[in-house]
This record gives structure tokens, sequence and C-alpha cells, in this order.
């Protein structure tokens, strides 16, 4: 016999050790809880805080943001990641002002139509903010569900999700919905970590499953030791007078939007561009390769640094290439990668 989980027994523990103060659960509306949703996609709690708060201070409602430009959001999201979510939000209030009258939808049906909503975001948006009957299945919850009833992993990803949103559909309380959700997450995040869960602080091990058989092991989330690609890339660091000239990228989907040094994928197409552009390769001054992590492959980047006589930087400009000169001491409100800011930062030292 199935023992379901509880739903008393999670909000219950919500009551008493659920998180009720993180940023976005202070005078939340649908309009906050929607960018902290996105925010927190593939992100952590710890990490969104600071930039929740800056976008927030910047933007504090959405007839604002939708009079902003896709740089100035991508200026604030610099160095959080996955900025198909930035670009998404971006979307999202222009849609919400030409269809909804400026105001963020409440209808199930409306916002999962919204770019970067999905079944799951949608039901966190409006059960968190407006208590409205809806489940979440995010990964802290999937964990719980697959630990707690034993599920093995012997179902295709997509059996695996309808049977998930099946059980988690079937527990989720009508009444107190986004205190069970939060609650959910919560335990999923602080108890039922993915290598080794906090058993003894569970509200609900005594029906759980894994638990009782003592084989959580089997059901452990471990990250995955598969290596990844790795790429090269040299980037030119070419200054001015305290500036450097960047590139906004348009076409590929990584760093979309973002601008950065000019980069190849070796030394000698890098040295070729150089001698095109008549800047002296004498001048290069290597600066400490690094390595930078995407979700897919990992970038072995070599920055180096040339800074421009006047003669130099007139033919560059001369040379209808287009991009910006950055400005280091007064930086421009555009988006930055991580691994820029990073090689901007070693220069500040």
């Amino acid at each position: 016999m199935i023992v379901h989980i509880s739903s008393q027994l999670i909000v219950n523990w919500y009551h008493q050790y659920g998180r009720k103060n993180l940023p976005w659960q202070i005078n939340k509306t649908l309009y906050t809880v929607w960018i902290s949703e996105i925010m927190l996609q593939q992100t952590s709690v710890k990490t969104v805080i600071p930039y929740f708060q800056k976008f927030l201070l910047r933007f504090p409602n959405i007839k604002i943001l939708n009079n902003a430009s896709l740089d100035e959001i991508l200026y604030l999201w610099s160095g959080l990641g996955y900025y198909s979510r930035a670009r998404n939000i971006y979307k999202t209030s222009k849609i919400i002002e030409k269809e909804f009258k400026g105001q963020f939808p409440d209808q199930f049906s409306d916002v999962i139509k919204l770019p970067g909503i999905g079944k799951s975001t949608a039901g966190a948006i409006l059960s968190l903010s407006l208590n409205y009957f809806y489940s979440i299945l995010d990964g802290n919850v999937k964990r719980i569900l697959i630990r707690y009833y034993n599920i093995m992993n012997d179902l295709t990803k997509n059996k695996m999700e309808k049977k998930l949103w099946n059980l988690i559909e079937l527990i989720t309380p009508i009444h107190h919905t986004g205190k069970f959700n939060q609650a959910m997450m919560d335990i999923g995040s602080l108890i039922c970590t993915p290598l080794i869960p906090k058993c003894s602080l569970c509200p609900i091990k005594k029906t759980c499953v894994s638990f009782r058989k003592n084989n959580w092991k089997k059901t452990s989330f471990k990250t995955s030791k598969t290596k990844h690609l790795q790429k090269e890339s040299w980037f030119v660091l070419i200054e001015f007078n305290n500036t450097f000239w960047m590139n906004q990228n348009i076409n590929k989907l990584i760093w979309k939007n973002l601008f950065y040094f000019p980069n190849f994928i070796n030394e000698s197409e890098m040295l070729n561009w150089l001698k095109a552009k008549k800047i002296n390769i004498k001048k290069i001054k290597k600066m400490p390769s690094f390595f930078h992590k995407f979700s897919h492959f990992t970038l072995n980047i070599h920055p180096i640094l040339i800074n421009l006589s006047f003669f130099e930087h007139s033919f560059f400009l001369s040379n209808n290439e287009k991009g910006i000169w950055f400005n280091k001491q007064k930086p421009q409100h555009i988006g930055l990668p991580k691994a820029v800011q990073k090689m901007l930062d070693f220069l500040k030292k």
C-alpha cells in the first residue's frame, strides 16, 4: 500500500522552519515573484539574492522595466549566466505592455505562454504570489518525490516527468498551496540534498520508502562526471586611453547580445587579424590564461593586451569596425559576460 506524502506535515514544517524572509517573499507581487522565479532557474538562492535586489532597485515595477533597453537589463544580469533568461524578461515586458495593458497576467493559460515560462514556473508564480492552486515540479521537488516513492531510474524521461507530475498534483493541497510549494522547495534545497540528505531533519521520513529501506544512495543525484568538451579561445584586449574595444554578439547563441573583446579560435588567426589592422604585434602582452565553464563545454581563455598608439587607433577606427570603446572608469550600461569582467578585474589589479 502506497502512503502518500502528507501535505499537512509539509505545511506544518513550513510554519516552523520554512524560508519566509527571502527578498522576493517580502511584499510579494506577481511581478517580483516572476523576476525571482526566472532568476532562480538553474541558479542557487544565495547567488540570486544580490542580483534580485539590484534588479528591483533599478526596475521596481513592470512599467519601468518596459521602458528599459535590452542592454540595460543585460547590464544588471552580467555575471548571473544563462542570459536567455534576461532576454526572455525583456520580451515578456513588451508582451505584457501590448497584450495585458501593463499588468502581469494572473491566469495560468496566459502566464504559461510567456517566454521562458513552463508549467512549473507558471505554477510557482501564481501559487507563491496569489496562493492559487497549482503544483510545481522543480529539481528540488523531483528529488523528494523520487526518494520518497523510491522511483528507480528505469523510465524514459517523458514517462518519468509524467509520473512525477501525477504524484505532485495528487498531493498538492487546495488550501495553503503557496506554503506547501515553498516548503517542498525548501526541504529539497536544505534537507533532501543531492548527495547526502539530512534525513533526521525531514518531516516525512517515517513514510519515506528510501529512508525505511535505507537505500537512498540508489537515488542519489551525483553530478555527472562526463568530461566537458574543451575549447580554446584567444581574446584581444585593445586599449586606448583607458578604454577597450568591444564587439556586440548578434548572431551566436553563446553570450548573445552581450559585449566582449575580439576573440579567435587559434593564435595564428588572431595574429593575422592584428596584422590586417596594422597593429604592431610586438606590443602583445600576455595575461594569465584561465578556464571558464559553460553548461556543455569549458573554454580555455588566453587573453592578450595591446596598447594602441594614436596612429594605430586612427587606422582601427577608419577600418569600419562596429562596436564600442568601453570605458573601465565610467562603464557603459551594457551586458558583459563573467569571463570578460574577470579580465577587466585582472587589469585593475
